[in-house]
């Protein structure tokens, strides 16, 4: 998926976020700025993906303001906020249309993102959007199609929810191949996350994405990754930025599943659903 001219102030809206986790000085974070808007100049009209975009400014951003994981404090806070809220409601959830329901309100833990806010009463916020339910659910034909499944992650915080999917999908006799991302990016979980979770025993192999982007990039995923891919059934991708990635890859992979809050509008465009919607959608090649 290409670049929207509405991803550009957000993309800069995120860099301005994720400098005052780490930076208390305006001008500092203004310096930043500034060289990622010049920088973002030069690149925008490049014909690439917008996650190879997002991927190169963060990058900027991360080198200037000298932090690996500027996000790390909030990506902790995230997990135990999620974890006392899946806690609390997974009693109340049996079928897999509720578990991946679920996983999905747990990927609007995403910071910076234009018209979107994180909630602070996520548990309140969790209830009244369980209600809302899905505006595209497949996840009927997800399901019989899930003999083998490469899974990719997004959020911190959202992980703790997938644990109900991947639990639901192990009791099915699924063989389950868990992608992380390769080095801190965003939010977004990586292979110290899924073990402190201990997603890595409910899965049959934990790798990574084999980097650090934004998005999953094919051309640097490792041999077991590619090994999965070539063999699964099914690939469930969660999130916005696997979906900007790997929507113009269908033709190269298996049926793809994309379970994300839809919330930015040429996200939602780009489906056909409002923004705010929650998406379960197979989509066919």
């Amino acid at each position: 998926m290409r670049m929207d001219p509405y991803c550009f102030q957000c993309l800069l809206s995120r860099v301005r976020f994720e400098c005052s986790l780490v930076l208390d000085e305006p001008d500092a974070i203004e310096a930043i700025l500034e060289r990622c808007r010049n920088r973002l100049e030069v690149i925008r009209s490049q014909t690439i993906p917008a996650p190879h975009i997002a991927t190169e400014i963060h990058r900027t951003a991360y080198r200037l303001m000298h932090s690996e994981d500027p996000y790390e404090s909030l990506k902790r806070s995230n997990n135990t906020t999620a974890w006392e809220v899946c806690t609390a409601v997974r009693p109340l959830l049996s079928t897999f249309r509720e578990k991946v329901l679920a996983s999905i309100i747990g990927n609007t833990m995403d910071y910076a993102v234009e018209c979107h806010t994180v909630a602070e009463d996520f548990r309140s916020f969790f209830q009244r959007e369980f209600r809302k339910g899905l505006a595209i659910d497949n996840t009927e034909a997800m399901l019989s199609r899930a003999a083998r499944v490469v899974y990719f992650t997004d959020n911190c915080g959202e992980i703790v929810f997938d644990r109900l999917v991947l639990e639901h999908l192990a009791r099915a006799g699924s063989h389950i191949t868990l992608a992380v991302k390769g080095a801190p990016i965003l939010n977004d979980a990586t292979l110290d996350d899924a073990r402190a979770l201990r997603l890595d025993t409910l899965v049959d192999i934990l790798t990574t994405t084999g980097s650090g982007d934004v998005g999953v990039s094919l051309e640097k995923i490792p041999p077991e990754l590619a090994s999965a891919l070539d063999s699964a059934s099914l690939v469930i991708a969660k999130g916005m930025a696997n979906y900007e990635a790997l929507n113009e890859e269908e033709a190269r992979l298996p049926p793809i599943a994309y379970l994300l809050a839809a919330k930015c509008d040429p996200i939602a465009r780009s489906i056909g659903v409002p923004r705010g919607s929650y998406v379960a959608m197979l989509a066919s090649h």
